[in-house]
């Protein structure tokens, strides 16, 4: 008796949304970490980074670089478009739900942070909408 293994076809909706979502995060890490002695202060109201302070953004920059290149993978792997869409809403959402804590502990944030808030918001809810929509065409 043989076993009929069922290989994903790929999802040219989920493709796209994670290769958007990978070619949208390469600038946020590079801005956080490429120079942030230099970039930050430039976007954000914030003194004169320490050793320490640019180790952790370069270390950021590099868990966003890292992520994104999974997303990119991912979105020509059938196997794993699924979970990588999952992941990005995770991300979104969880850097957006400290943005929500800091806002409301610390009080409002520059401009550009405000604006990143929006954009994890959106990319989430839009995650959501694109696993809705792969849901419905498996239905069918």
């Amino acid at each position: 008796m043989s076993e009929t293994v069922v290989v994903p076809k790929v999802d040219k909706l989920m493709r796209l949304f994670l290769l958007g979502s990978a070619f949208l995060i390469v600038p946020i890490a590079l801005n956080y970490g490429f120079a942030p002695a230099k970039t930050l202060p430039m976007f954000l109201t914030m003194p004169d980074l320490s050793t320490d302070q640019t180790h952790i953004y370069r270390g950021v920059m590099s868990l966003y670089l890292g992520v994104g290149l999974f997303w990119a993978v991912s979105a020509f792997n059938p196997a794993w478009q699924r979970v990588a869409v999952i992941t990005v809403i995770g991300f979104a959402w969880s850097i957006a739900a400290g943005r929500l804590i800091s806002l409301a502990v610390d009080g409002r944030s520059s401009p550009l942070l405000l604006i990143y808030l929006g954009i994890e918001i959106f990319a989430g809810l839009l995650g959501l909408a694109v696993l809705a929509a792969a849901d419905r065409k498996l239905k069918r």
